[in-house]
Order: C-alpha cells, then sequence, then structure tokens
C-alpha cells in the first residue's frame, strides 16, 4: 500500500526559537490553492451527513448511481471556499466488474478504496490543489523525484487532473481547468457531479452555515519527519514555514516534531509530524501511526470567520450526531489571558473562549484561537481543527485586502496543552480497561 520515501541528507531542525522564515519563492510550478479533500469511506452517504450535520456544510452535488456512475458513490459538502468530498466504492461485485468511464473521479480504483479503507478506516485519500497546468505539474513532480499515482488526464475536456504520492497511501491531486475563463464555472464541481438541493434533515428549520471558510492547512504523521519533508521540497519546491521540535511543544511526558511547508503564496500549507521515543507515556504521533497502519493525515485545520458562532452551532450538535471535543484547559489556563491577548480580544470574547475551551495563541504578526475535536471515528486517528486567524492583513498588488498565511502562527504555545489533553483523554480508557 504505503510507497517507501528514500531518506536524504542535510536535513536538521533548529527549532521554532532558531527557525528565521522566509520565502524564496521556489514553487517548481505555480500552486494557487486548496481545491478538495477527499475522504475514502465504506459509506459514502452516511459519513457525507454526519460531517454536513456537525460541519454546518451543505451538501451541494453528487455522483453516484442515480448520475450514471457505476464505480462508487461520491457526495461533495461545501462551506464558502471548502470543498469535503465523501467517496465510497460499491459492492465488489458491481464497482470492480463496471466500466471505469462511469467513474467521475478519473483516478478512483475499487480494489484500491477496498484496501484503504481496510486498512485506514474513514480517512482522506487525496489532498487536491489548483494548480496552472496538472500535466506540468505532474511532470515537474516526477523529474524531481515525486513517486507517481495516476497520470494526467483530461476528463471530459475540460478539467486536467494528475496525482502524486504524498505520504502512506494519501495523494497530492493535482486540478487544473481549461483556458477557457468560463471553463471553471460550467460545472459546480467536476464534470460527471450533478448538483442537489441539500439532503440533510437537520438541516431543514435551520440553514446550515457555522461560517467555516476554507482549509488553512492539512496536518500528517509520518514515522520518519525528514526524509518525508526533503522528498516534499524536492518535488514541489515548496519551502520551509515553521517548525517546531520536543523542545518546544512537548510535555514532559511526550512530544513530537514538526515541520510546515508552504506554497510560494502562502495559501497551501503542509505541516508533517513525527513521534518521539523513548517518553514516559507514547506520543499520540506513534499511537495514530499504530492505529492508522502507517503514516496519514491526522487534522485538517478549518478556518472560520467567526470562531463562536461555529462552535455555538458544532456543540449543539456534538451528542447528536456531530463531533465532540477534547477536554478543556485547566481554568488556571485563563487566569493570565487577558494579560497575553487583552488588546487583541475583549472581556466577553476571553468569558467565551473559557466557556468553549478554545486555545489562544500569538506570535509577531496576529492571534491565532484554535479548538480539536476528538478522533472522529472508531480509531485515535484523524480530527478536525477549527481556528480563526486575527490581523496579519496587507494589500496585495491590486489592492485587494487579504490575511498573510499562517497569521498567529501554528499554535506552539497550545501544543503541549493539546497533548495533555489527550493524554487526560486516553487515561479515561486505561482505567476503563483496568476496572472491567
Amino acid at each position: 500500500m504505503g510507497k517507501e520515501i528514500e531518506a536524504q541528507t542535510g536535513f536538521k531542525l533548529v527549532g521554532f526559537n532558531n527557525f528565521v522564515r522566509t520565502n524564496p519563492k521556489s514553487d517548481r510550478f505555480n500552486v494557487k490553492c486548496f481545491h478538495h479533500v477527499e475522504f475514502w469511506c465504506t459509506d459514502a452517504t452516511n459519513t457525507a451527513l454526519r460531517f454536513s450535520h456537525g460541519l454546518g456544510m451543505p451538501m451541494v452535488a453528487k455522483s453516484d448511481f442515480s448520475t450514471g456512475n457505476q464505480t462508487h458513490a461520491s457526495y461533495l459538502l461545501r462551506s464558502g471556499d471548502l470543498n469535503f468530498l465523501f467517496s465510497a466504492a460499491y459492492s465488489p461485485s458491481i464497482s470492480l466488474s463496471s466500466p471505469s468511464s462511469t467513474a467521475s473521479i478519473p483516478s478512483f480504483d475499487a480494489s484500491t478504496c477496498f484496501a484503504f479503507s481496510a486498512s485506514h478506516g474513514c480517512s482522506v485519500r487525496a489532498i487536491a490543489v489548483e494548480v496552472d497546468d496538472a500535466e506540468i505539474a505532474f511532470t515537474m513532480s516526477i523529474n524531481h523525484g515525486a513517486i507517481p499515482a495516476f497520470p494526467p488526464v483530461l476528463h471530459h475536456n475540460r478539467v486536467k487532473l494528475a496525482e502524486v504520492c504524498l505520504y502512506g497511501d494519501v495523494v497530492l491531486r493535482y486540478i487544473s481547468y481549461n483556458n477557457d475563463s468560463n471553463s471553471k464555472h460550467s460545472f459546480l464541481f467536476l464534470p460527471g457531479f450533478e448538483p442537489l438541493s441539500d439532503l440533510n434533515p437537520f438541516s431543514k428549520s435551520s440553514p446550515l452555515d457555522f461560517g467555516i471558510q476554507r482549509l488553512d492547512h492539512v496536518a500528517g504523521n509520518v514515522h520518519d519527519l525528514s526524509c518525508v519533508v526533503e522528498y516534499l521540497e524536492k518535488f514541489t519546491g515548496f519551502h520551509e514555514f515553521a517548525e517546531f521540535t520536543a523542545d518546544d511543544v512537548g510535555t514532559g511526558e511526550s512530544g513530537l516534531n514538526s515541520l510546515a511547508l508552504a506554497n510560494n503564496n502562502e495559501t497551501v500549507l503542509l505541516t508533517v509530524n513525527e513521534p518521539v521515543y523513548g517518553t514516559k507515556r507514547k506520543s499520540q504521533i506513534e499511537t495514530y501511526l499504530e492505529h492508522n497502519e502507517g503514516a496519514g493525515v491526522q487534522h485538517l485545520a478549518l478556518m472560520s470567520d467567526d470562531i463562536f458562532k461555529t462552535l455555538r452551532e458544532m456543540m449543539k450538535r456534538s451528542g447528536f450526531g456531530g463531533f465532540e471535543f477534547m477536554p478543556s484547559p485547566p481554568f488556571t489556563y485563563y487566569s493570565n489571558l487577558k494579560k497575553r491577548v487583552g488588546d487583541v480580544l475583549n472581556d466577553e470574547q476571553i468569558k467565551e473562549c473559557e466557556e468553549f475551551g478554545i486555545l489562544v495563541d500569538r506570535d509577531h504578526q496576529g492571534t491565532l484561537l484554535q479548538i480539536f475535536t476528538k478522533p472522529i471515528g472508531d480509531r485515535p486517528t484523524i480530527f478536525i481543527e477549527i481556528i480563526q486567524r486575527i490581523g496579519c492583513m496587507v494589500n496585495d498588488e491590486e489592492g485587494k485586502e487579504y490575511q498573510k498565511g499562517g497569521c498567529g502562527g501554528f499554535g506552539k504555545g497550545n501544543i503541549s496543552e493539546l497533548f495533555k489533553s489527550v493524554e487526560k483523554y486516553e487515561k479515561t480508557f486505561e482505567t476503563w480497561r483496568t476496572t472491567t
């Protein structure tokens, strides 16, 4: 399943305090933005409905038997610029014998999907980015060491799609549109998908919109950070955006090493983590790698334009088919929050941070508000992060205002709190096991 990536030489983490961020504009091809995230699962309908209900993301498009797709069922959720796609193969007797031409995702392979789901459970298969030309991006990537996963195809003569291996069984998918300016907007998502009215029965009385705007970053867990980072840097040209070592973010009981990569305009941020061994407790990264049967996507950070609104709606649904959140930090965490961020958050907002269990951090540019769900499934693997970034507003060359990527950092001051929270969460299961 997972592809082997050879280790290189010369890689060394310097730690948060010694890291100096620079942007050499070194991309090997133009990467515009995240396009979508595709989950592979065994039941796309119910998984999509659960995410729709829990995140406030309407279901807007489908590709299934009703649209002529005899290979897989796929449902698209959308909120702002965030696109989540959920795909599942039909039964082996149907999907494996169906013409591949019926699939709306050209790279979808039923046998691979079955094996993926058996190994990883419901998890992220593809991180898709929009590029100028998917064929050029693929060729450039392969020429610089990327492992091919799916060669370029022109889908319905309108969209180019290609894939290379990212880490484990996760692929980096390239999407590009014809030069025709109307091509991108002539269909809702990709050719083969049909629009639909929201299927979520819970949304009839209250339209779904919790304020989630886009995908901020993707974090992956791997066994060997150095070889994966060098592999990604070599074929994408992405530059190092931030890094942390166990000395920066450990709890004394467990820890990790982490490095974030970014494209030229810093709209696509890929964070990679590795476990630290020999600590008192097993690193959560190591636990992930065991239960995920290897490397994979650890979490997806979703940007909200109003984190309090988002959490208010999400928490209404936590016990009713939505997502539960990790335990809050102790009250002492909030006792000095006003001193730390009182110039950014007012008293009512600080009170809400404590009420919801929101973690707050800042760097020299801006402020970060963040909170983490518990794992989304049976396994202690993938989870969701909800964030809001405050500050770092600048104007582009055309005078349009935008927020710089990674504003407020990645929560260096909070990662140890997250680890403590996870350790507390894990101890509840350890207690249960010893008493039953």
